[in-house]
This record gives structure tokens, C-alpha cells and sequence, in this order.
């Protein structure tokens, strides 16, 4: 039966359907916020899979492309991989979830979430986690929800719950929270160098309204909601649990406290063969269950090492970092490369500088008139960096959220297309791995943009921290390796400037956490942030003041929006023309905008000449070295810019009377010219003879002087050629006004012919030759 709930929250309502849709699933609703709505189905596999050592969680985030109104791009007209969105919104629900199944249950659980409406103002990422959440309560599939999840901007100073879509690029603050009544689950966060305040402010008005949403949902279960199914536990064997307890718990302790991971781990997998030996007659398929008692053993090895005996495996203080070095200019061919390495982990930063229009990442999405990226971050987790051996995949969920959370930290100090004109590509490969890679890919990325002179604001590091509570005792970590990462409580993750922080991130499994744990938590990482910070100065303190000789050289200039037609040319012939001449890239925006890209400067500023030139309207007065392109009777006609002729008549040509135009010129040759004038139907008429005085000026001018030996050789020749019956004095009929210029067709002295010119055909071949 088709039922229907309804939450007020903060102004904004949500509504959630159950009994219409996909009802073979264990629970499915259809949640909605204003006009975005989301199939949110939950399915349990009847079986557990046997063999396993974690929880089989699988959750999927579907967008359809008519949910905006939208055809995908590309050959192929259907949805495929989903888009990188769309993975970094199934983590942000798996991550808000997951922690709350039972650790031992080893039954397959699906959850999608299938966008089907965008209204482009409420997301569909924070419906899809209070949706996932109604569902699971709801369902019979086990789990000690529900939660709730909310987003909080900040908006001209003020904290805001659920910000409209538009109003987040005015917010200083994109922060997502999701926690049940006992506290947080999982931050997300991106931020423009907030306070530290401001985060722990920002994070309890989530909580409360978190609590709204938990007590909505408890409301609906009460009414609708199945009974849980009773799933059996996995079977215990006492006589394996009392063996390893005694005679393995003090060589496991000291193993954890082995300093190196590689020597740590094969110390913990001797234990663990002991085990096997021991019952590999009596329990004969045991090593499974004894591998999942030893990973119970080493948890709570680590967690009486750090919370009773305040001790860390390796020996440093809780608010201690791990030994770091910073170097820059590491790969000679690159625009720009660093590598950060701190203990065990260490990550090659390698900065691409592109051109805007032709680099940029264009996104296909749900957003209607989505921006293209100029700063994109891509993180790479090779199996070597652990010591595995496993094939070479793409990236998966981790590596994306991972790039994600690193490209947002560093985002915020990225400089403004106007001031910086280039798109940037960040590569982080992590080389080495143990704990933390995500925070080391922010830190060799700023290093990296700035020995390439990337303009970034400022400085940007960061550090994960850890906590641990047990038995009434809170111990806070900082930078946290991977063996206090995985047998920990929270990780928390913050990266930011010396004014603040840019972004955050946090998994939490330790229930509530209260406003003086998170203070606690963000003042440590701040003082470890700033020690990174100072060590990450003494490398490289300041963006470069140039780039790298093997960046490309951009040039950006407007031209009016009415010229780009003839930039581009027919079918682009024009500017591919450029292209191919001078060896650079040009971008044409439909604002008027050029960018010119090229790895030399006289490159680069050979391609804006030719592009000035083509839009810029030729003057009375001004000078030119000219291409003949075409010769007639009466005259040559002269580019002077890219696609702009003129007519340099013959009587123009020289003081010498010049017999006939083929004696002048031959098509190709180059030749000074000035603008005699341009009349009234925009032609334009050129002169050489009234230059030939100021040949000895123009030969100072480098422009010039290359052309001027050749014209004082061609008007040493004009001078041999017999005067005859002398030059026109009166203009040739140029002079005289230009009346019609089919005269000179029939004029004998400047090199006329047949009747037939005299009838006027010249003339209307002139016409047409000066319209094509």
C-alpha cells in the first residue's frame, strides 16, 4: 500500500513514498526534495558468503540523464560509467552507513540510488543518504541505524542548513555531515581557509538538525517498519580463541610495536602461522577463522598500546609527525614536480600547465550548462606502494575520492582564469603508502604548482589525524599511520593554509563525539599543519615568479565578438592556417576572448600579430609590407593584412613610368605600400611611389628593413625603362576622384588593349575580381 512521509526541515520539505516502486527489493521508497527525486532501493542476499574477511556493502549512485532533461554526449546515447559525481556521491552514503552493520555479518548488501529528477537546487547526493537510510530502518536487513544527513554553507557570515545549489558558490563553507543520535558518521567538507570555530559551530548545527531527520525516521519505522531478520552469528570456537589468548597476546603486543610495516607485518603473520600449526590436525579448515581471531587480536593490541599505555608503534608522541623531506624539480622535462615524503609515505606531485578551451575538462553531468574544470587533480595508488602484486587497473572509488578530496583542499587557493590563463593538471602517484596518501598528494601538489610558478595564494598541507576511545579514555593521534588507521575509531583528515582550513574529511565509528573532542582534534591538526607547513617553505616557500621553460607561453587578449567568423574562417581554414604557420594553440570563446598557446613566446606572439591583424581595419596613412595576390591592366592588387587587399594602381607604382604591371610584379612578391585612402565604399587604394622618400627611414624600422634593399633595386630598374610619352599627370583617373575605374581599361597609356576594353568589361571585371 502506497504510503507518504513528510519532513519539515529548516524551511524545505522532504517527502518519501514507499509502496509504489520496486517492491521485490527489501525496501524501496521514492525520496524527494523540492523537485529532485531519487528511487532508493535496499536488497540482503539470502546466503553469507562464505570466506570473507569484511562486511560484502555495495552501494551504486545511478544518474539518469532525463532526470535533467539531458541526451548523454558521445557516440553512444546511454548512460555509461558513471560519472566521477556520481562515484564520490555513492561513497558519501557508503561511508555514512557502513559502520553501523554488524562487523561480523557476511550477508551481500545492495543499495542504489537512481536519480530520476534534478531540479539543479536541491542535490541528490544528501537526499540519497536520508533516503538509504529510511530504506535500511525500514527494511529487515539488520543494521543499528538510522541517520540522517544535512549540508550547511555559509552565506555572507551565517550558517545555513541546505543551501540551494545556487547559492553554494557564494558560500565560504560546503560542508556535509551525517550521524545517528549517539553523533557523526562521516564529514565531508570543502571551504575558502575557514576557522577552526566556524568548522566546530558548523558541524553541531549539522548534528541538530541530524537529530530532527533520526527522529522523523524512528517515526516512520514505528509505523511501517519490518522486523529485523535474524541472521546467524558466526560460530565460535573456544578451544582456537583460548590457545591464541594465551600463549600469542604478548607476541602480538610487541609485533605491533615493530616500527617498520613490511617487519611488522611478517612478525604478526608468524603469530598467525603458529596458530595454524597448532590446529592444523584438530581443525583442519581453521586458518580462515584463525585469520580473522588474530586480526581481533592485533585491534585490541594497538588499541591498549595507544589508550592504556600511551605508546605508538613507532615510538613517537601522539601529536608527533613523522620524519619529512620536501624536494622540488625532481623530473627535468615536466612543467613542475615535487616529492613529499614523510615516514612511509611518499607522493610524486608532477603540474601540467594546458590552455584554457582546448585542456580544459568538460563535464557531462547533470547540471544544466555545467563549467568546464580548469584545475583537475588525478591520484594513482599502484600496488607497489604496499608491497602487492595485483594487475594494473584504472581507478577505482578510492582513487577518486581520494584525487577528489586532495583537488578540492587545493582548489581554494587556485589563481582566477583572468590573472592565470591556463588549465592545470595535477598527478599524484603515491610511491610508497602507509597512512594518509590523500594528505601527502595536497602537500607535493602545492609544492609541484609552485616550483612550476603556478600563482597559488598561498602554501596548502595536510595532515590525518586519529582517535581512538575506549573504556572511557579519548586518545587523539596525530599524523596516524595505516595500522592506527585501520584498528582506530575516527579518521580525520584536514588540510588547509596558514589562515584556515580548505578542506576536511572524517569516517568516524566512535558514537558521539562532543564539541571539545572535535576542538581538541582540529587545535592538534592545526599546530601539525603548520609544522608541515614550515618545513614545506624551507623547499619552496613562494610560487616561481616564471614557469618552466617547457611550459607552454599563453597570451590572452579580447577581439570584438563580430570578428570571430573571420578569425575562424570557412570551415576553420583560417585558423587552422594560424595553427599550422606559427606552431601555437588558439582558443576563440564566443565572448571574444583569445587565447594563444605556444611553447616559445615568438610563437605565441607571431599567431596574436596574425589574429590582430585579421580583426584590426586598415587605416588611411599606415604602411605596409605587402603580398602581390593578383595582377590586372591597370594594377596589382596587394595584401596587406591577412585577408585585406588593396589596389596599388600602376600609376602608383613608381615615379618612372612602369610599361605594363607584368614588368612591375610577379604574384607572390612582397612590396612596401602605404593607404593612399580608403573610399567611400571601404575599398582601399595603396601607393608605393609616395614612400620611396622615406626608404632611408623605413630601413630603421625592423619591420621594414629587410623589404627596403629590394625596393631600391626595383625603382633602380623602373628608372631604365624608356619614358615615352611620360606619366599622366592627372591621376590616371584615380586622382580625379576614382570615377569609374573601368576608364583605365581603355587608357593606352597605362597599358589598355582591345575594343572590347573599351566597352567596359574591364570595368565589371574589376567589380567582380574586387568582390571575390
Amino acid at each position: 500500500m502506497k504510503r507518504i512521509f513528510e519532513l519539515e526541515l529548516y524551511g524545505k520539505k522532504m517527502s518519501f513514498e514507499v509502496g509504489r516502486l520496486a517492491k521485490q527489493a527489501n525496501a524501496a521508497l521514492l525520496a524527494r526534495h523540492g523537485d529532485t527525486a531519487l528511487l532508493v532501493t535496499t536488497v540482503l542476499a539470502e546466503k553469507a558468503r562464505e570466506g570473507l574477511d569484511f562486511f560484502p556493502l555495495l552501494v551504486d549512485f545511478e544518474e539518469r540523464y532525463y532526470s535533467a532533461g539531458k541526451v548523454p554526449g558521445g557516440f553512444i546515447k546511454r548512460e555509461g560509467r558513471p560519472s566521477e559525481t556520481a562515484i564520490l556521491s555513492g561513497r558519501m552514503i557508503d561511508r555514512s552507513i557502513r559502520s553501523l552493520f554488524p562487523e561480523w555479518m557476511r550477508n551481500d548488501v545492495h543499495v542504489v540510488s537512481t536519480v530520476m529528477s534534478v531540479d539543479q537546487k536541491n542535490p541528490a547526493n544528501i537526499l540519497g543518504i536520508n533516503g538509504a537510510s529510511l530504506a535500511l530502518a525500514i527494511s529487515d536487513i539488520p543494521w543499528n541505524g538510522p541517520i540522517g544527513a544535512v549540508r550547511i554553507g555559509c552565506i555572507n557570515g551565517e550558517l545555513v542548513v541546505n543551501p540551494d545549489e545556487t547559492d553554494i558558490p557564494n558560500s565560504t563553507l560546503d560542508l556535509v555531515v551525517a550521524g545517528h543520535r549517539g553523533g557523526i558518521t562521516m564529514v565531508e567538507a570543502g571551504a575558502k581557509e575557514v576557522s577552526e570555530d566556524l568548522l566546530v559551530d558548523a558541524m553541531e548545527l549539522a548534528n541538530e538538525a541530524v537529530r530532527k531527520i533520526v527522529d522523523f525516521i524512528d517515526g516512520v519505522v514505528a509505523e511501517i517498519g519490518k522486523p529485523k531478520a535474524q541472521l546467524p552469528a558466526p560460530a565460535v570456537i573456544e578451544e582456537i580463541d583460548n590457545w591464541v589468548k594465551d600463549n600469542l597476546t604478548d607476541e602480538i603486543y610487541e609485533a605491533v610495536q615493530i616500527n617498520q610495516k613490511q617487519a611488522r607485518g611478517a612478525a604478526i603473520a608468524a603469530a598467525q602461522q603458529k596458530a595454524e600449526d597448532q590446529f592444523a590436525e584438530s581443525y583442519p579448515d581453521s586458518s580462515k577463522y584463525i585469520a580473522s581471531l588474530m586480526d581481533e587480536m592485533v585491534k585490541k593490541a594497538v588499541r591498549k598500546l595507544l589508550v592504556t599505555d600511551r605508546k605508538r608503534a613507532d615510538g613517537r608522541a601522539m601529536d608527533e609527525l613523522r620524519p619529512i623531506t620536501c624536494e622540488v624539480d625532481i623530473l627535468p622535462m615536466t612543467h613542475g614536480s615535487a616529492l613529499f615524503t614523510r615516514g612511509e609515505t611518499q607522493s610524486l606531485g608532477v603540474t601540467t600547465l594546458g590552455m584554457i578551451g582546448l585542456d580544459d575538462q568538460m563535464m557531462d553531468g547533470l547540471k544544466l550548462d555545467e563549467p568546464s574544470k580548469r584545475f583537475i587533480l588525478h591520484y594513482n595508488f599502484p600496488p607497489y606502494s604496499v608491497g602487492e602484486v595485483r594487475p594494473m587497473r584504472g581507478p577505482g572509488r578510492r582513487e577518486i575520492g581520494h584525487g577528489a578530496l586532495a583537488e578540492r583542499a587545493l582548489r581554494a587557493v587556485f589563481p582566477d582564469d583572468e590573472s592565470f590563463p591556463y588549465v592545470v593538471r595535477q598527478v599524484s602517484d603515491i610511491l610508497e603508502s602507509n597512512g594518509s596518501s590523500s594528505m601527502a598528494s595536497v602537500c607535493s601538489g602545492s609544492l609541484s604548482m609552485m616550483a612550476a610558478g603556478v600563482p597559488v595564494k598561498k602554501a596548502v598541507a595536510g595532515i590525518a589525524m586519529g582517535l581512538i576511545a575506549d573504556g572511557g579514555q579519548i586518545c587523539i593521534l596525530t599524523d596516524i599511520q595505516g595500522l592506527e588507521d585501520h584498528y582506530g575509531d575516527m579518521d580525520f583528515k584536514v588540510a588547509g593554509t596558514r589562515d584556515g582550513v580548505t578542506a576536511l574529511q572524517m569516517d568516524n565509528k566512535a558514537g558521539g563525539i562532543t564539541r571539545q573532542i572535535l576542538t581538541d582534534a582540529l587545535t592538534q591538526a592545526k599546530r601539525g599543519r603548520f609544522q608541515i607547513l614550515d618545513i614545506m617553505d624551507s623547499a619552496i616557500a613562494a610560487p616561481r615568479p616564471d614557469l618552466a621553460p617547457t611550459a607552454p607561453k599563453i597570451v590572452t587578449f579580447n577581439i570584438d565578438p563580430e570578428k570571430i567568423r573571420d578569425v575562424i574562417g570557412s570551415g576553420g581554414k583560417t585558423i587552422r592556417g594560424i595553427v599550422q604557420q606559427t606552431g601555437a594553440k588558439v582558443d576563440v570563446e564566443d565572448s571574444g576572448k583569445v587565447s594563444v598557446a605556444a611553447v616559445n613566446d615568438d610563437a605565441a606572439q607571431m599567431a596574436v600579430k596574425i589574429i590582430k591583424d585579421i580583426v584590426r581595419e586598415v587605416e588611411a596613412g599606415e604602411t605596409f609590407v605587402g603580398t602581390v595576390t593578383r595582377m590586372l591592366s591597370f594594377g596589382a592588387f596587394v595584401e596587406v593584412l591577412p585577408g585585406k587587399e588593396g589596389l596599388l594602381h600602376v600609376s602608383e607604382i613608381s615615379n618612372y613610368r612602369v610599361p605594363t604591371i607584368e614588368e612591375a610584379f610577379e604574384i607572390g612578391d612582397k612590396v612596401i605600400v602605404t593607404v593612399k585612402e580608403i573610399d567611400d565604399m571601404h575599398r582601399v587604394n595603396l601607393s608605393r611611389k609616395r614612400i620611396l622618400d622615406k626608404l632611408d627611414e623605413l630601413a630603421l624600422d625592423p619591420v621594414f628593413a629587410e623589404q627596403v634593399p629590394a625596393e631600391k633595386a626595383r625603382e633602380e630598374r623602373y628608372s631604365q625603362f624608356p619614358k615615352g610619352g611620360g606619366e599622366r599627370r592627372d591621376g590616371g583617373g584615380r586622382d580625379r576622384g576614382d570615377r569609374d575605374r573601368g576608364d583605365r581599361g581603355h587608357d593606352r597609356s597605362r597599358g589598355g588593349s582591345s575594343d572590347g576594353d573599351r566597352q567596359g568589361r574591364p570595368a565589371r571585371r574589376f567589380e567582380r575580381d574586387r568582390k571575390n
